[in-house]
């Protein structure tokens, strides 16, 4: 997985690109650990993600629980078998997901 992260003042845009999952998944979590601190709003791209394992959604579920207290998050350009996790798992409901 590649992580394409850019900043715009307190404005975090990290664009994803390959598989999150299990393997992947730790990279993701230090990221947005290490970024999140002056983040006052996070956009995630999903617009060249193949694939999300529940590894993912733990990571993902832990960023929404931190950016909801800022400015929030949501997640552009999901793909159909991305979204389709999303609405099996209920994240559909609980995520901001722009198409």
């Amino acid at each position: 997985m590649t992580i394409n992260k850019k900043a715009n003042g307190t404005a975090l845009e990290i664009a994803l690109e390959g598989r999150l999952d299990t393997m992947t998944a730790p990279e993701l979590e230090a990221e947005l650990n290490q970024s999140l601190t002056g983040a006052e709003s996070l956009t995630l791209d999903f617009s060249k993600l193949d694939y999300i394992s529940s590894a993912g959604l733990r990571v993902l579920l832990s960023a929404h629980k931190a950016m909801s207290a800022k400015g929030g998050m949501k997640v552009t350009n999901v793909n159909e078998i991305v979204q389709e996790v999303f609405e099996v798992t209920g994240f559909a409901d609980i995520l901001d997901i722009e198409k």
